[in-house]
Protein backbone atom coordinates (compact mmCIF):
# COMPACT_ATOMS: atom_id res chain seq x y z
CA UNK A 1 0.00 0.00 0.00
CA UNK A 2 1.45 3.49 -0.81
CA UNK A 3 1.74 5.45 2.26
CA UNK A 4 3.58 8.50 1.82
CA UNK A 5 4.17 10.07 5.15
CA UNK A 6 3.85 13.46 5.44
CA UNK A 7 7.19 12.90 7.38
CA UNK A 8 10.98 11.57 6.63
CA UNK A 9 11.77 8.17 7.68
CA UNK A 10 15.41 7.79 8.96
CA UNK A 11 17.05 4.60 8.69
CA UNK A 12 20.34 4.03 11.19
CA UNK A 13 22.54 1.16 10.59
CA UNK A 14 26.12 1.15 10.67
CA UNK A 15 26.02 -1.33 7.11
CA UNK A 16 25.75 0.12 3.66
CA UNK A 17 24.42 -3.06 2.46
CA UNK A 18 21.42 -3.55 5.32
CA UNK A 19 20.53 -0.03 4.52
CA UNK A 20 20.72 -0.13 0.65
CA UNK A 21 18.20 -3.27 0.99
CA UNK A 22 15.84 -2.18 3.53
CA UNK A 23 15.54 1.09 1.55
CA UNK A 24 14.72 -1.10 -1.62
CA UNK A 25 12.32 -3.28 -0.16
CA UNK A 26 9.95 0.13 1.61
CA UNK A 27 10.70 1.81 -2.01
CA UNK A 28 9.04 -1.77 -3.81
CA UNK A 29 6.31 -3.04 -1.33
CA UNK A 30 5.17 0.08 0.64
CA UNK A 31 5.68 2.92 -1.64
CA UNK A 32 7.96 4.53 0.97
CA UNK A 33 10.03 6.81 -0.54
CA UNK A 34 10.33 9.81 2.16
CA UNK A 35 13.59 8.31 3.04
CA UNK A 36 16.80 9.02 5.04
CA UNK A 37 19.85 6.98 5.39
CA UNK A 38 22.67 7.43 8.33
CA UNK A 39 25.75 4.84 8.57
CA UNK A 40 27.62 7.14 11.43
CA UNK A 41 25.38 7.07 14.65
CA UNK A 42 26.92 10.31 15.97
CA UNK A 43 25.27 12.21 13.17
CA UNK A 44 21.28 11.52 14.02
CA UNK A 45 20.11 13.81 16.80
CA UNK A 46 21.34 16.54 14.00
CA UNK A 47 19.61 14.94 11.35
CA UNK A 48 16.63 15.00 13.75
CA UNK A 49 16.71 18.82 14.37
CA UNK A 50 17.25 19.20 11.06
CA UNK A 51 14.67 17.43 8.96
CA UNK A 52 11.05 16.72 9.35
CA UNK A 53 11.63 13.10 10.46
CA UNK A 54 8.58 11.04 12.14
CA UNK A 55 10.06 7.28 12.43
CA UNK A 56 13.41 6.08 12.99
CA UNK A 57 14.56 2.43 12.61
CA UNK A 58 17.70 2.57 14.99
CA UNK A 59 20.31 -0.33 14.80
CA UNK A 60 21.37 -1.81 18.38
CA UNK A 61 24.78 -2.46 17.87
CA UNK A 62 26.70 0.34 16.37
CA UNK A 63 30.26 2.00 16.76
CA UNK A 64 30.79 5.26 18.56
CA UNK A 65 27.41 5.65 19.91
CA UNK A 66 25.17 2.92 20.87
CA UNK A 67 21.68 2.45 19.59
CA UNK A 68 20.58 2.04 23.54
CA UNK A 69 22.09 5.44 24.04
CA UNK A 70 20.73 7.07 20.95
CA UNK A 71 17.03 5.08 21.89
CA UNK A 72 17.40 7.50 25.20
CA UNK A 73 18.56 10.78 23.75
CA UNK A 74 15.68 10.91 20.98
CA UNK A 75 12.82 10.05 23.67
CA UNK A 76 14.21 12.46 25.68
CA UNK A 77 15.11 15.52 22.88
CA UNK A 78 12.44 14.33 20.08
CA UNK A 79 9.31 12.77 22.07
CA UNK A 80 7.02 13.23 19.10
CA UNK A 81 9.62 10.96 17.18
CA UNK A 82 8.45 7.06 16.90
CA UNK A 83 11.71 4.87 17.21
CA UNK A 84 11.86 1.07 16.00
CA UNK A 85 14.97 -0.74 17.35
CA UNK A 86 16.18 -3.23 15.02
CA UNK A 87 19.30 -5.63 16.66
CA UNK A 88 21.18 -8.41 15.16
CA UNK A 89 20.57 -10.37 18.26
CA UNK A 90 17.22 -12.09 19.83
CA UNK A 91 17.53 -11.56 23.35
CA UNK A 92 14.15 -10.71 25.08
CA UNK A 93 15.40 -9.02 27.96
CA UNK A 94 17.24 -6.50 25.80
CA UNK A 95 13.96 -5.95 23.83
CA UNK A 96 11.96 -5.48 27.02
CA UNK A 97 14.58 -3.00 28.27
CA UNK A 98 14.45 -1.12 24.67
CA UNK A 99 10.10 -0.80 24.87
CA UNK A 100 10.63 0.33 28.11
CA UNK A 101 12.73 3.01 27.60
CA UNK A 102 10.10 4.07 24.89
CA UNK A 103 11.08 2.00 21.41
CA UNK A 104 8.02 1.23 19.54
CA UNK A 105 8.61 -2.27 18.34
CA UNK A 106 11.63 -4.31 18.52
CA UNK A 107 12.77 -6.58 15.34
CA UNK A 108 15.75 -9.13 14.57
CA UNK A 109 17.55 -8.76 11.30
CA UNK A 110 17.12 -12.85 10.82
CA UNK A 111 13.37 -12.50 11.00
CA UNK A 112 11.75 -12.04 7.55
CA UNK A 113 11.58 -9.16 5.80
CA UNK A 114 7.94 -8.37 4.92
CA UNK A 115 7.27 -8.75 9.39
CA UNK A 116 9.79 -5.56 9.31
CA UNK A 117 7.95 -3.76 6.61
CA UNK A 118 5.01 -4.35 8.06
CA UNK A 119 5.99 -3.12 11.50
CA UNK A 120 7.27 -0.13 9.77
CA UNK A 121 3.99 0.29 7.72
CA UNK A 122 1.82 0.01 11.18
CA UNK A 123 4.40 2.60 13.25
CA UNK A 124 3.50 5.15 10.51
CA UNK A 125 0.03 4.76 9.71
CA UNK A 126 0.32 5.18 14.15
CA UNK A 127 2.53 7.75 13.68
CA UNK A 128 0.11 9.63 11.30
CA UNK A 129 -2.62 9.28 13.38
CA UNK A 130 -1.13 11.02 16.41
CA UNK A 131 0.23 13.76 14.24
CA UNK A 132 -3.50 14.20 12.81
CA UNK A 133 -4.82 14.04 16.47
CA UNK A 134 -2.64 16.45 17.75
CA UNK A 135 -3.25 18.88 14.93
CA UNK A 136 -6.61 18.61 14.67
CA UNK A 137 -6.73 19.18 18.74
CA UNK A 138 -4.30 22.26 18.31
CA UNK A 139 -6.72 23.63 15.41
CA UNK A 140 -10.43 22.81 17.24
CA UNK A 141 -8.64 24.91 20.44
CA UNK A 142 -7.46 27.92 18.46
CA UNK A 143 -10.19 27.74 15.87
CA UNK A 144 -7.96 28.59 12.88
CA UNK A 145 -7.58 27.89 9.81
CA UNK A 146 -4.34 27.66 7.84
CA UNK A 147 -5.26 27.83 4.50
CA UNK A 148 -8.72 29.31 3.86
CA UNK A 149 -7.61 30.00 0.31
CA UNK A 150 -7.84 26.30 -0.45
CA UNK A 151 -11.71 26.54 0.64
CA UNK A 152 -12.63 29.95 -1.11
CA UNK A 153 -15.10 27.72 -3.99
CA UNK A 154 -16.94 26.90 -1.12
CA UNK A 155 -19.34 29.62 0.00
CA UNK A 156 -20.59 28.94 3.69
CA UNK A 157 -20.18 30.15 7.24
CA UNK A 158 -21.68 27.34 8.73
CA UNK A 159 -19.67 26.35 11.88
CA UNK A 160 -20.31 22.82 11.46
CA UNK A 161 -18.51 23.66 7.42
CA UNK A 162 -15.47 25.42 9.39
CA UNK A 163 -14.59 21.85 11.09
CA UNK A 164 -14.62 19.90 7.99
CA UNK A 165 -12.04 22.07 6.96
CA UNK A 166 -10.41 21.88 9.95
CA UNK A 167 -10.11 18.52 9.63
CA UNK A 168 -8.88 18.27 5.97
CA UNK A 169 -6.28 20.41 6.83
CA UNK A 170 -5.03 17.94 9.34
CA UNK A 171 -5.29 14.66 7.50
CA UNK A 172 -4.34 16.69 3.96
CA UNK A 173 -0.82 15.58 3.95
CA UNK A 174 -1.67 11.95 4.64
CA UNK A 175 -1.30 9.60 1.98
CA UNK A 176 -4.38 7.16 3.37
CA UNK A 177 -7.75 7.54 1.97
CA UNK A 178 -10.36 9.87 2.34
CA UNK A 179 -13.71 9.12 2.01
CA UNK A 180 -16.21 12.28 1.50
CA UNK A 181 -19.97 11.36 2.32
CA UNK A 182 -22.94 13.25 1.88
CA UNK A 183 -26.27 13.66 0.12
CA UNK A 184 -25.92 14.60 -3.38
CA UNK A 185 -25.68 18.29 -4.32
CA UNK A 186 -23.70 19.58 -1.30
CA UNK A 187 -20.60 19.67 -3.03
CA UNK A 188 -18.48 16.57 -2.19
CA UNK A 189 -16.05 17.33 -5.54
CA UNK A 190 -15.43 20.71 -4.18
CA UNK A 191 -14.24 18.85 -0.99
CA UNK A 192 -11.94 16.84 -2.84
CA UNK A 193 -10.49 19.82 -4.50
CA UNK A 194 -9.65 21.28 -1.53
CA UNK A 195 -8.11 18.39 -0.27
CA UNK A 196 -6.18 17.87 -2.87
CA UNK A 197 -4.72 21.46 -2.54
CA UNK A 198 -4.20 21.01 1.14
CA UNK A 199 -1.57 17.95 0.21
CA UNK A 200 0.88 19.86 -1.67
CA UNK A 201 0.81 16.69 -4.08
CA UNK A 202 2.70 18.08 -7.21
CA UNK A 203 0.53 15.78 -9.68
CA UNK A 204 -2.90 16.70 -10.91
CA UNK A 205 -6.25 16.17 -9.81
CA UNK A 206 -7.81 13.07 -11.66
CA UNK A 207 -12.22 12.59 -11.38
CA UNK A 208 -14.06 10.05 -12.28
CA UNK A 209 -17.68 9.10 -11.72
CA UNK A 210 -18.07 5.06 -11.19
CA UNK A 211 -21.73 5.57 -11.27
CA UNK A 212 -22.96 2.71 -13.78
CA UNK A 213 -19.23 2.03 -14.29
CA UNK A 214 -19.27 -1.87 -15.59
CA UNK A 215 -16.25 -3.51 -13.91
CA UNK A 216 -13.99 -4.12 -17.91
CA UNK A 217 -15.00 -0.18 -18.24
CA UNK A 218 -14.09 0.71 -14.66
CA UNK A 219 -10.72 -1.55 -15.42
CA UNK A 220 -9.96 0.33 -18.50
CA UNK A 221 -10.40 3.65 -16.65
CA UNK A 222 -8.53 3.36 -13.76
CA UNK A 223 -6.00 1.05 -15.27
CA UNK A 224 -5.56 1.55 -18.95
CA UNK A 225 -4.64 -0.73 -21.43
CA UNK A 226 -1.45 -2.12 -23.50
CA UNK A 227 -1.92 -2.33 -27.43
CA UNK A 228 -4.05 -5.41 -28.36
CA UNK A 229 -5.38 -5.56 -25.41
CA UNK A 230 -8.72 -6.19 -26.78
CA UNK A 231 -10.38 -5.46 -30.24
CA UNK A 232 -10.08 -1.82 -31.45
CA UNK A 233 -7.02 -1.54 -28.93
CA UNK A 234 -4.63 0.06 -31.68
CA UNK A 235 -2.26 2.01 -28.85
CA UNK A 236 -2.20 1.74 -25.56
CA UNK A 237 -3.31 3.76 -23.50
CA UNK A 238 -2.27 5.16 -19.38
CA UNK A 239 -5.39 4.83 -17.17
CA UNK A 240 -6.55 7.78 -14.64
CA UNK A 241 -3.88 6.37 -12.01
CA UNK A 242 -1.59 7.02 -13.84
CA UNK A 243 -2.65 10.60 -14.99
CA UNK A 244 -2.88 11.20 -11.33
CA UNK A 245 0.65 10.04 -10.32
CA UNK A 246 1.73 12.45 -7.92
CA UNK A 247 -1.58 13.64 -7.04
CA UNK A 248 -4.67 12.85 -6.38
CA UNK A 249 -7.39 10.35 -7.78
CA UNK A 250 -11.01 11.21 -6.88
CA UNK A 251 -13.99 8.33 -7.63
CA UNK A 252 -16.81 9.78 -6.92
CA UNK A 253 -19.72 7.57 -6.12
CA UNK A 254 -17.95 4.88 -4.93
CA UNK A 255 -21.30 2.90 -3.79
CA UNK A 256 -22.37 2.15 -6.90
CA UNK A 257 -18.98 -0.13 -7.70
CA UNK A 258 -20.19 -3.66 -8.67
CA UNK A 259 -18.61 -6.27 -6.40
CA UNK A 260 -15.85 -7.30 -9.19
CA UNK A 261 -14.95 -3.81 -9.48
CA UNK A 262 -14.82 -3.49 -5.84
CA UNK A 263 -11.67 -6.25 -5.34
CA UNK A 264 -9.79 -4.65 -8.08
CA UNK A 265 -10.20 -1.05 -5.85
CA UNK A 266 -9.37 -3.40 -2.71
CA UNK A 267 -6.03 -4.69 -4.56
CA UNK A 268 -5.04 -0.92 -5.58
CA UNK A 269 -5.42 0.19 -1.73
CA UNK A 270 -3.43 -2.91 -0.14
CA UNK A 271 -1.14 -3.44 -2.59
CA UNK A 272 -0.28 0.29 -4.39
CA UNK A 273 0.16 -1.69 -7.28
CA UNK A 274 -2.24 -2.39 -10.71
CA UNK A 275 -2.18 -4.42 -13.96
CA UNK A 276 -3.08 -2.56 -17.46
CA UNK A 277 -5.13 -4.64 -19.69
CA UNK A 278 -3.28 -7.09 -21.56
CA UNK A 279 -0.22 -6.53 -19.03
CA UNK A 280 1.80 -9.02 -17.25
CA UNK A 281 3.61 -6.74 -15.50
CA UNK A 282 2.21 -4.72 -12.38
CA UNK A 283 2.72 -1.04 -12.12
CA UNK A 284 3.09 1.33 -8.85
CA UNK A 285 0.42 3.47 -7.88
CA UNK A 286 1.73 6.63 -7.03
CA UNK A 287 -1.68 8.55 -6.45
CA UNK A 288 -3.50 9.48 -3.35
CA UNK A 289 -7.01 8.23 -3.38
CA UNK A 290 -10.15 10.10 -2.62
CA UNK A 291 -13.40 8.66 -2.67
CA UNK A 292 -17.07 10.21 -1.83
CA UNK A 293 -20.22 8.55 -2.14
CA UNK A 294 -24.05 9.75 -0.98
CA UNK A 295 -24.86 6.39 0.16
CA UNK A 296 -24.74 4.47 3.95
CA UNK A 297 -21.44 3.08 3.54
CA UNK A 298 -21.91 0.79 6.45
CA UNK A 299 -25.05 -0.06 6.30
CA UNK A 300 -24.85 -1.60 2.52
CA UNK A 301 -21.31 -3.49 3.92
CA UNK A 302 -24.09 -4.91 6.52
CA UNK A 303 -26.52 -5.54 3.83
CA UNK A 304 -23.93 -7.41 1.47
CA UNK A 305 -23.65 -4.61 -1.15
CA UNK A 306 -20.12 -3.69 -0.39
CA UNK A 307 -17.18 -5.12 0.87
CA UNK A 308 -16.35 -4.49 4.43
CA UNK A 309 -12.90 -5.06 3.70
CA UNK A 310 -12.77 -2.26 1.34
CA UNK A 311 -15.15 -0.44 3.47
CA UNK A 312 -12.49 -0.40 5.86
CA UNK A 313 -9.58 0.76 4.05
CA UNK A 314 -11.42 3.45 3.12
CA UNK A 315 -13.04 4.71 6.32
CA UNK A 316 -9.39 5.48 7.37
CA UNK A 317 -10.52 9.40 6.91
CA UNK A 318 -13.62 10.25 6.24
CA UNK A 319 -16.03 13.31 6.60
CA UNK A 320 -19.31 14.19 6.35
CA UNK A 321 -20.68 17.00 4.40
CA UNK A 322 -23.47 18.33 6.31
CA UNK A 323 -26.54 19.34 3.57
CA UNK A 324 -28.07 22.67 3.19
CA UNK A 325 -31.42 22.05 5.17
CA UNK A 326 -28.69 21.80 8.55
CA UNK A 327 -26.92 24.74 7.41
CA UNK A 328 -29.99 27.59 6.76
CA UNK A 329 -27.77 30.30 7.37
CA UNK A 330 -25.89 29.44 4.53
CA UNK A 331 -28.52 29.97 2.09
CA UNK A 332 -28.36 33.72 1.67
CA UNK A 333 -24.68 33.55 0.96
CA UNK A 334 -25.04 31.00 -1.61
CA UNK A 335 -27.96 33.17 -3.38
CA UNK A 336 -26.14 36.30 -3.90
CA UNK A 337 -23.25 34.06 -5.26
CA UNK A 338 -25.48 31.91 -7.66
CA UNK A 339 -27.00 35.04 -8.35
CA UNK A 340 -23.80 37.02 -9.35
CA UNK A 341 -22.45 33.93 -11.16
CA UNK A 342 -25.68 33.75 -13.52
CA UNK A 343 -25.69 37.38 -14.20
CA UNK A 344 -21.86 37.27 -14.93
CA UNK A 345 -22.32 34.59 -17.38
CA UNK A 346 -25.69 35.73 -18.67
CA UNK A 347 -24.55 39.32 -19.33
CA UNK A 348 -27.29 41.13 -17.52
CA UNK A 349 -26.63 43.62 -13.87
CA UNK A 350 -26.73 41.74 -10.89
CA UNK A 351 -30.56 42.03 -9.41
CA UNK A 352 -31.55 43.35 -6.12
CA UNK A 353 -34.81 40.37 -4.41
CA UNK A 354 -37.45 40.96 -2.58
CA UNK A 355 -36.50 40.40 1.23
CA UNK A 356 -39.27 37.88 1.34
CA UNK A 357 -37.39 35.34 -0.85
CA UNK A 358 -34.52 34.19 1.77
CA UNK A 359 -37.85 33.44 4.33
CA UNK A 360 -39.02 31.49 1.13
CA UNK A 361 -36.39 29.84 0.57
CA UNK A 362 -35.42 29.09 4.09
CA UNK A 363 -38.38 26.92 4.37
CA UNK A 364 -37.46 24.90 1.72
CA UNK A 365 -36.02 21.44 2.35
CA UNK A 366 -33.82 21.89 -0.83
CA UNK A 367 -33.98 17.65 -0.91
CA UNK A 368 -31.25 18.43 -4.12
CA UNK A 369 -29.05 20.72 -1.76
CA UNK A 370 -26.69 23.23 -2.72
CA UNK A 371 -27.54 22.02 -6.35
CA UNK A 372 -30.83 22.50 -6.51
CA UNK A 373 -30.13 26.19 -5.14
CA UNK A 374 -28.28 27.22 -8.12
CA UNK A 375 -30.47 25.90 -10.56
CA UNK A 376 -33.28 27.93 -9.25
CA UNK A 377 -31.11 31.04 -8.83
CA UNK A 378 -29.73 30.74 -12.67
CA UNK A 379 -33.60 29.89 -13.81
CA UNK A 380 -35.00 32.98 -12.12
CA UNK A 381 -31.49 35.30 -13.71
CA UNK A 382 -32.34 33.49 -17.08
CA UNK A 383 -36.08 34.74 -17.01
CA UNK A 384 -34.75 38.26 -15.54
CA UNK A 385 -35.85 41.46 -17.22
CA UNK A 386 -36.26 44.03 -14.09
CA UNK A 387 -34.62 45.52 -11.43
CA UNK A 388 -36.04 43.51 -8.61
CA UNK A 389 -36.08 39.66 -9.06
CA UNK A 390 -39.21 37.69 -9.20
CA UNK A 391 -39.81 35.27 -7.00
CA UNK A 392 -42.50 33.27 -8.51
CA UNK A 393 -39.46 31.10 -10.42
CA UNK A 394 -38.65 30.06 -6.74
CA UNK A 395 -42.28 29.62 -6.08
CA UNK A 396 -43.07 27.43 -8.84
CA UNK A 397 -39.99 24.96 -8.19
CA UNK A 398 -40.99 24.89 -3.91
CA UNK A 399 -44.65 24.71 -4.69
CA UNK A 400 -45.20 22.50 -7.71
CA UNK A 401 -49.08 23.50 -7.55
CA UNK A 402 -48.15 27.15 -7.68
CA UNK A 403 -49.50 28.69 -11.39
CA UNK A 404 -47.12 29.85 -14.03
CA UNK A 405 -47.15 33.61 -14.70
CA UNK A 406 -49.38 34.51 -17.62
CA UNK A 407 -47.12 35.18 -20.90
CA UNK A 408 -47.32 38.63 -22.07
CA UNK A 409 -49.32 39.69 -24.83
CA UNK A 410 -47.16 39.38 -27.93
CA UNK A 411 -49.89 40.20 -30.35
CA UNK A 412 -47.87 43.28 -31.24
CA UNK A 413 -45.26 44.07 -28.69
CA UNK A 414 -44.18 47.81 -30.08
CA UNK A 415 -47.43 49.15 -29.18
CA UNK A 416 -47.60 49.99 -24.74
CA UNK A 417 -50.87 51.50 -25.52
CA UNK A 418 -53.88 51.62 -27.57
CA UNK A 419 -52.97 53.27 -30.91
CA UNK A 420 -56.40 54.37 -31.47
CA UNK A 421 -56.35 56.29 -28.23
CA UNK A 422 -54.63 59.44 -27.06
CA UNK A 423 -51.28 59.00 -24.93
CA UNK A 424 -51.40 60.12 -21.32
CA UNK A 425 -49.46 62.95 -19.59
CA UNK A 426 -45.95 61.89 -17.75
CA UNK A 427 -48.44 62.47 -14.61
CA UNK A 428 -50.37 60.16 -15.85
CA UNK A 429 -48.15 57.51 -16.75
CA UNK A 430 -45.97 58.02 -13.22
CA UNK A 431 -49.60 57.28 -11.58
CA UNK A 432 -49.65 53.79 -13.27
CA UNK A 433 -46.17 53.04 -12.49
CA UNK A 434 -46.83 53.67 -9.02
CA UNK A 435 -49.91 51.70 -8.74
CA UNK A 436 -48.40 48.62 -10.73
CA UNK A 437 -45.30 48.58 -8.19
CA UNK A 438 -47.36 48.56 -5.55
CA UNK A 439 -49.09 45.76 -6.71
CA UNK A 440 -46.23 44.22 -7.24
CA UNK A 441 -44.95 44.43 -4.04
CA UNK A 442 -48.71 43.70 -2.66
CA UNK A 443 -48.86 47.41 -0.70
CA UNK A 444 -45.24 47.18 0.93
CA UNK A 445 -43.65 50.53 0.20
CA UNK A 446 -40.44 49.50 0.99
CA UNK A 447 -40.36 46.96 -2.17
CA UNK A 448 -42.45 49.46 -4.23
CA UNK A 449 -39.48 51.95 -3.91
CA UNK A 450 -36.90 50.13 -4.85
CA UNK A 451 -38.89 48.45 -7.68
CA UNK A 452 -39.15 52.11 -8.98
CA UNK A 453 -35.65 53.10 -8.03
CA UNK A 454 -37.02 56.20 -6.12
CA UNK A 455 -36.74 56.79 -1.91
CA UNK A 456 -39.22 55.84 -0.23
CA UNK A 457 -40.09 59.28 0.83
CA UNK A 458 -40.42 60.36 -2.08
CA UNK A 459 -42.73 57.10 -2.72
CA UNK A 460 -45.05 57.76 0.41
CA UNK A 461 -45.33 61.62 -0.97
CA UNK A 462 -46.59 60.72 -4.57
CA UNK A 463 -49.06 58.02 -2.58
CA UNK A 464 -50.16 60.91 -0.64
CA UNK A 465 -51.03 62.72 -3.94
CA UNK A 466 -53.05 60.10 -5.43
CA UNK A 467 -55.51 59.78 -2.06
CA UNK A 468 -55.82 63.53 -2.09
CA UNK A 469 -57.27 63.23 -5.83
CA UNK A 470 -59.45 60.53 -4.66
CA UNK A 471 -57.48 57.64 -6.78
CA UNK A 472 -56.45 54.72 -4.65
CA UNK A 473 -52.92 53.29 -5.52
CA UNK A 474 -53.65 49.33 -5.13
Amino acid sequence: MNLYPAFGLLLVDDEPSFLRSLSIALERSGGINHLHRCEDSRQVMDILARENIGLVTLDLTMPHLSGEALLRRIVEEHPDVGVIVISGLNQVETAVDCIKHGAFDYFVKTDEQSRLIEGIKRAIRLQELRQENQELRRRFLNDTLEHPEAFADIVTDDKGMRSVFQYLESVAPSGQPLLIGGESGVGKELIARAAHALSGRPGPLVCVNAAGLDDGVFADTLFGHEKGAFTGADRPRAGMVEQAAEGTLFLDEIGDLNPASQVKLLRLLQEGEYYPLGSDRPKRARARIVVATHHDLEARQRAGDFRKDLYYRLRTHQVWIPPLRRRRGDIPLLLDHFLAEAADELGKPRPTYPPELPVLLANHPFPGNVRELRAMAYDAMSVHRSRTLSMEVFRRAIEPGHPAPEPPDTCDERHVFAPDEPLPTLHEVADLLVREAMHRAEGNQSIASRLLGISQPALSKRLKKLREAGSEPL
